[in-house]
């Protein structure tokens, strides 16, 4: 499975958003973003993980970062995962898992000592040109966004 690295042209994509609208990759350059995938909306560690993307929303976009987080979810549960855990930035839906694939964050990995198919969790951060700056894969929900904000020199 193809995963991204530093300095790599991110692949674009369009999906449908938590609220209603889409999302195009492409006309987010001259921004830098923090995309994560993750498994499913309102599990345990999923719900920890965006809500610690939620309490450091504005330090990151202080630091001129915008945030977007991605899964397999159909739209309404992305939309009821939003209200409920009152998230601050775009959930978009990748359904038939084509963006997480191309991202490398959709295949094989160890569930429970098991070899499973299924997302991973991952963290992809783009420059303003849409270049990979940070690419990190099988992620800690617990703890992550603390160190992406150490590895992106964010406090």
């Amino acid at each position: 499975m193809p995963r991204l690295s530093p300095g790599d042209l991110a692949p674009d994509f369009t999906l449908p958003t938590a609220d209603g609208g889409t999302i195009t990759l492409s006309q987010m350059r001259g921004q830098r973003v923090v995309i994560f995938f993750f498994p499913a909306a309102m599990t345990p560690g999923c719900t920890t993980q965006a809500c610690d993307f939620r309490d450091s929303f504005e330090t990151l976009q202080a630091a001129g970062y915008t945030v977007l987080g991605i899964s397999p979810d159909p739209v309404p549960r992305l939309d009821e995962f939003t209200q409920s855990a009152e998230l601050t930035y775009p959930l978009a839906s990748d359904v038939d898992r084509t963006v997480l694939t191309a991202w490398g964050a959709f295949g094989e990995k160890k569930l429970y000592g098991k070899t499973v198919e299924g997302v991973i969790r991952s963290t992809v951060v783009l420059d303003e040109e849409g270049k990979v700056q940070v690419a990190q894969y099988n992620v800690r929900a617990t703890g992550h966004v603390a160190k992406l904000r150490r590895d992106l020199g964010i406090s």
